[in-house]
C-alpha cells in the first residue's frame, strides 16, 4: 500500500508541476540495469551546463575554457547522491583513506550513434561500467552507459565491449578538462576502469545515500499534496 501511495504521489507531482530532474524523477523501476538519466551536456556544447540543485533549471556553469569537448552525452542520475556509501566503496577498491563523497548526484556518460542536439532532457540508459575518479579527495565516479535501443551501441553489456579508444577518450577528457596549458599536474585522478557489476553497486550505493539524506522527501510531498 505504501509503495502504491508513493507512486501516486510522484505521478501527481508530475501532473501538477514540471518535475525537478534530481528530486522529482524516479531512477527507474529496472534500476540499476536500466536507469533514467537527465542529460546536461551534449558533445557539441562549448558551454558547460549544470543542473541548479535548488531550482531544477539547467544553468550555465562556465564556458569551456580550453579545447576540451565532452565526447558523449553527459548528465546525472536522478535520486542519487555521492556521500558515505559511495566514498566507502571507493576506499575499499583503492585502499585509500579519508575519501569523501562529492555531495553531488552521480554522473553518467551515455554512448549513442545518434546526434542529440541539446541537453535538458530525459532518456533511458543501460550502464556497462564506469571510471573511478577522485577529485581533490572526493569520490566522483563517472558511470558509462549506452542509450537503450541504440542501433550501434545498444547491445553492449559490459565495459569490455567498449573499444579502448573510446575509454581513453573519456579518460583524457576528465583528466584534462579543468587544466590549462601551463598546468603540470592533473586536477583529477582516475584509479580504475570498472565493469557493469561495479557500476551497478555504485548506483545502488548512490541511491541509498540519496534516500538516507532526503529521507523525509516523500512525507513532505504527501503533506503538500493533501493540504
Amino acid at each position: 500500500m505504501k509503495k502504491e501511495q508513493s507512486i501516486w504521489q510522484w505521478q501527481m507531482l508530475g501532473i501538477l508541476f514540471k518535475a525537478h530532474p534530481w528530486h522529482g524523477v524516479a531512477l527507474g523501476k529496472k534500476q540499476p540495469d536500466t536507469v533514467t538519466t537527465y542529460i546536461e551536456i551534449v558533445p557539441n556544447d562549448t558551454i558547460k551546463y549544470e543542473l541548479d540543485k535548488y531550482s531544477g533549471l539547467l544553468m550555465v556553469d562556465r564556458p569551456q575554457a580550453y579545447s576540451n569537448i565532452c565526447p558523449t552525452l553527459y548528465g546525472l542520475l536522478p535520486q542519487t547522491l555521492c556521500r558515505r556509501r559511495v566514498a566507502e566503496f571507493c576506499m575499499e577498491k583503492t585502499g585509500r583513506t579519508e575519501i569523501v563523497g562529492d555531495d553531488d548526484p552521480l554522473d553518467i556518460c551515455v554512448l549513442t550513434e545518434k546526434e542529440v542536439p541539446r541537453g535538458d532532457l530525459l532518456l533511458e540508459a543501460v550502464p556497462i561500467g564506469g571510471l573511478r575518479m577522485i577529485d581533490g579527495g572526493e569520490a566522483d565516479d563517472k558511470i558509462i552507459a549506452v542509450l537503450q535501443g541504440d542501433a550501434l551501441y545498444g547491445k553492449w553489456q559490459d565495459i569490455s565491449d567498449c573499444p579502448q579508444a573510446m575509454i581513453d577518450r573519456l579518460k583524457h577528457y576528465f583528466l584534462t578538462y579543468k587544466n590549462g596549458p601551463d598546468d603540470a599536474h592533473a586536477a583529477c585522478e582516475i584509479t580504475h576502469v570498472y565493469g557493469r557489476d561495479e557500476a551497478h553497486e555504485v548506483i545502488r550505493r548512490a541511491h541509498d545515500d540519496y534516500m538516507d539524506h532526503f529521507a523525509d522527501i516523500e512525507e513532505l510531498l504527501s503533506a503538500a499534496l493533501t493540504s
